[in-house]
């Protein structure tokens, strides 16, 4: 269990890159993608989760929050459903817009296999 701790890039248009939570002010072209086809690129949204369960999720070195996991925007032809990221749930840039629309800072998240 974990809960949305931030909500991040409100404006930031659709394959907007960010780096460290901040927007660069770019948005993702085929090109750079190209060039750098195994990075895991934050786009979007970022939803910033906060782990609810001590020595799982939250506390020391298993704390999500401290390890800067999210929920965030990824390129469109990366693959789905599979372990890619460094820890973070990606998810297609139009769902992330659709779900940060619908949620707020403080709502439970539940990630499971």
């Amino acid at each position: 269990m974990h809960t949305i701790r931030a909500k991040i890039g409100a404006s930031v248009p659709a394959g907007g890159i960010f780096v460290g939570r901040r927007f660069t002010g770019e948005v993702l072209a085929p090109e750079s993608r190209r060039l750098q086809p195994d990075k895991d690129w934050i786009l979007t949204r970022i939803l910033w989760l906060g782990g609810l369960e001590p020595g799982r999720n939250r506390f020391g070195r298993v704390d999500t929050f401290s390890r800067y996991i999210y929920l965030h925007g990824s390129p469109d032809d990366c693959a789905m459903g599979v372990p890619l990221s460094h820890g973070c749930v990606r998810m297609r840039n139009r769902d992330i817009l659709d779900l940060f629309g619908r949620v707020r800072a403080g709502t439970r998240v539940m990630i499971h296999e």
